[in-house]
């Protein structure tokens, strides 16, 4: 079952500065992601309803922050980057 995957605006201005080579990585992470949301890890605290995929691309770690909608079969995908801040420029 693909579960429909949807764009906020931070997601879509990170996509963009990404390199090329990056969102092709970036593009096969959101893939599965829509096609098994629970793959990624809940968070904690002040993000509890945030879901991470993890994967590499270009010999770095980088994060894939999501949610999904209860409900219905949306996947909101949230914010894209480098482990690095990742979760103190979310909290922003």
């Amino acid at each position: 079952m693909i579960y429909e995957v949807l764009q906020t605006r931070r997601f879509s201005r990170q996509y963009k500065k990404l390199h090329d080579n990056v969102a092709i990585d970036v593009d096969a992470a959101v893939t599965t992601i829509a096609g098994k949301p629970s793959i990624g890890e809940r968070k904690k605290g002040d993000l509890a309803d945030l879901l991470v995929y993890k994967f590499r691309s270009q010999g770095q770690l980088y994060l894939l922050g999501y949610t999904t909608g209860e409900g219905v079969r949306l996947v909101y995908l949230e914010a894209i980057g480098p482990h690095e801040n990742f979760y103190r420029d979310l909290k922003r």
